[in-house]
């Protein structure tokens, strides 16, 4: 049976080797899908790490609550899905100030993220953020400043803490203590300057480089006096208390809303989603272009296997008239159609590497690679194989020897 079996893997070498151009044009299709399999996977799984780190690097006792109707995504890489993802946020005041009371959390911090013009002697650009939460987002995030303060309790409401670059952006430098700029019309002073941190994508989806923060009360008067919270940042007292937290969280938020899960409490992998309508429309041309390209390729395969019976019914009559059973000539046609689809699958697989490593330069993270991919890729070339290389390895077991060796005389 072994040799039997490296037998039809040495026919199937010299097949593909004699005919090398039809089948590298049928193993195409094969290798554009895995390519675009691979790439997808590569980078939701590179946006995964980095936010997990990010939460691990904190501590690990980060909580992060959300309204439970997400709707659309946000319109770049870089620019917060808080602003726009949900249509109506089911979070409100009084939810932060009893989580603030609530046993086993440390701090709690509301996000409310805008859109609005933000200029002092330029304007700044369209995707900077106007970010409205309380000074204990510094301590749960770990926002370093670089010059001045944080936003604090009993300073001048119309104050205001930017990025570096936001700062560069409106004012020409990263000094800017004591400049006044306008959002939204209305004039701040900035009192801080946060430290460059380069991270667009994080679990907040907010990039600070690029941010304007203002406290909450100043921020509900730029929004017609209504706080609509789209996040809430809460740091456990200790990981070893993160599940009581997590329960605890979720009961207070329960009974303040009557009962109503309309709020998603999100801790460790479950934070760690791609956050970028970027990368989602990414990841759905690809996934369109995987699933047209695996067709194509599966219906590449099963066609030139079909020519491949035809031209080679003689070989099939003889085989028959050996002794080779119909069991042992569909697993030679079966074992030819997996050749095919396994080494456009490993094209494929190295493919789907270089496209995520070309279009992480845009994205500022870098694609992950571990055995799961590989996997996955290997796995679908398989099925692929089997699956469009059943019919013509039927096809090839039915032949009646006499028949075939009688049309080819």
């Amino acid at each position: 049976m072994r040799l039997l079996f490296i037998n039809h893997i040495q026919n199937a070498r010299q097949s593909l080797q004699s005919s090398r151009t039809r089948s590298l044009l049928t193993m195409l299709g094969v290798t554009i899908g895995i390519a675009s399999v691979t790439a997808i996977l590569a980078l939701s799984g590179g946006t995964n790490k980095i936010i997990s780190e990010q939460i691990d690097s904190l501590g690990g006792n980060i909580i992060i609550v959300r309204p439970g109707t997400a709707k659309k995504m946000s319109p770049d890489i870089t620019h917060s899905q808080l602003t726009s993802e949900y249509i109506t946020s089911t979070l409100t005041e009084a939810d932060v100030a009893l989580l603030e009371t609530t046993e086993h959390i440390q701090s709690v911090a509301p996000l409310m993220t805008m859109t609005g013009t933000i200029k002092a002697d330029s304007t700044a650009p369209s995707d900077s953020q106007i970010v409205v939460t309380t000074p204990k987002l510094a301590e749960i995030s770990d926002l370093k400043i670089r010059d001045g303060q944080f936003i604090e309790e009993g300073l001048d409401q119309n104050t205001v803490v930017v990025g570096t670059q936001l700062s560069i952006n409106v004012f020409g430098t990263e000094s800017s203590i004591g400049s006044t700029l306008t959002l939204r019309g209305q004039p701040f002073v900035v009192v801080g300057v946060l430290k460059r941190t380069n991270k667009p994508i994080n679990y907040n989806s907010i990039d600070f480089d690029n941010a304007a923060i203002i406290n909450f009360e100043a921020g509900k008067k730029l929004n017609s006096n209504i706080a609509q919270i789209q996040q809430i940042n809460i740091r456990a007292d200790s990981i070893n208390n993160l599940d009581s937290a997590i329960a605890d969280t979720n009961k207070t938020l329960k009974q303040s809303h009557d009962g109503e899960n309309d709020f998603s409490v999100l801790v460790g992998d479950q934070i760690s989603k791609p956050t970028s309508q970027l990368f989602f429309t990414i990841a759905g041309v690809m996934t369109a272009i995987a699933t047209i390209s695996l067709v194509v390729g599966g219906i590449g395969i099963m066609n030139i296997m079909l020519v491949t019976v035809a031209e080679r019914t003689r070989e099939i009559g003889i085989r028959k008239a050996l002794g080779a059973s119909s069991s042992d000539i569909s697993w030679q046609f079966l074992i030819e159609s997996l050749a095919i689809s396994i080494v456009g699958g490993t094209f494929g697989y190295v493919a789907g590497y270089v496209v995520a490593f070309s279009i992480s330069d845009l994205l500022t993270f870098d694609p992950v690679i571990n055995w799961q991919i590989a996997l996955i890729a290997f796995a679908i070339s398989v099925v692929m194989g089997m699956i469009f290389g059943f019919y013509p390895a039927i096809r090839a077991a039915r032949k009646d020897p006499i028949e075939s060796l009688n049309r080819h005389n």
